[in-house]
């Protein structure tokens, strides 16, 4: 094998970092989302994609996958029965090691050293390693059951919001009105877009809540709601709260200073992404073989 390459794969991008045998990178590559909730053909595109790009932006010819290992992080690999299909319809890479995004999030953000991560972006999940080697997660579900706190979530609450005003259930504030010009003002309108959304879509209108906080109580509520859902998940991974403790994602960095001052003391920034995790769980799993054959 010439080439170790790492995938982060999530509900809104897919990122993968190319390297040599040395680990050294050389070469990024950027394409859509590759969630397995959102079919495995489709993430083995988005992947393949990715890893192509990075091939181009290191100005290298694309070589044999029979080259190449390969280390995924990808949302919805705790959901057993789709990353035994994910890896079943391996394209043809020498090694294939599919982990959740939340651990090789994990791994990056404490450079592999025990700590617990709270992320929140298109979805929510914590997970923690602790100096005994084990491993738990809280949180993570999926959407629209799970994900309490992510951006997916804000934004089923924000089109929640938009239609009790549609009812008159409630008064259209500026939430409602932002959901309006997304999702349209009527019911028969907010009822088509909801049947075609998915976890993608709703999480676009996560800004919409954001930005909306000022003058609208029903966005500062969400908001609220949304930090106790992360102090939840960071108390349940590490209830003694001893562990260093990063926030990730897009979401969980805006509500990051908003949370308790006891998790706050513990913050520490994340020394590294997920790419960079999931890099260094196939570099590790290569070297291990190496060392260590069948």
């Amino acid at each position: 094998m010439d080439f170790l390459i790492g995938v982060d794969g999530g509900g809104t991008a897919t990122r993968a970092w190319l390297a040599g045998r040395d680990g050294a990178v050389i070469g990024r590559g950027l394409a859509g989302p590759s969630a397995l909730g959102q079919g495995i053909a489709a993430a083995w595109i988005q992947v393949e994609q990715a890893i192509r790009g990075a091939f181009q932006d290191a100005r290298l010819a694309v070589p044999s996958w029979r080259r190449c290992a390969v280390g995924a992080g990808l949302s919805g690999v705790s959901n057993r029965s789709w990353r035994d299909a994910f890896v079943e319809r391996n394209i043809g890479f020498a090694r294939l090691a599919a982990e959740t995004d939340s651990f090789t999030m994990l791994l990056g953000a404490h450079g592999g050293r025990p700590g617990a991560i709270v992320a929140a972006g298109t979805g929510s999940i914590g997970e923690v390693l602790r100096p005994d080697g084990s491993r738990f997660t809280a949180g993570g579900w999926g959407f629209p059951v799970g994900d309490e706190g992510s951006g997916a979530w804000l934004g089923l609450h924000a089109v929640r919001v938009a239609q009790c005003a549609i009812d008159g259930r409630i008064a259209a504030g500026a939430l409602a009105r932002r959901v309006f010009a997304v999702c349209g003002s009527d019911r028969d309108s907010v009822q088509a877009w909801c049947d075609q959304a998915g976890q993608f879509a709703y999480a676009q209108l996560a800004p919409a809540v954001f930005e909306t906080e000022q003058t609208d109580p029903s966005a500062a509520h969400l908001l609220g709601h949304a930090v106790a859902a992360l102090e939840t998940i960071a108390s349940a991974i590490d209830p003694d709260g001893v562990l260093p403790l990063a926030v990730c994602g897009s979401v969980g960095r805006q509500l990051a200073p908003r949370l308790a001052p006891a998790l706050r003391a513990r913050l520490v920034e994340p020394a590294d992404g997920p790419a960079a995790g999931a890099l260094a769980l196939i570099r590790r799993l290569v070297d291990q073989e190496e060392l260590h054959p069948a």
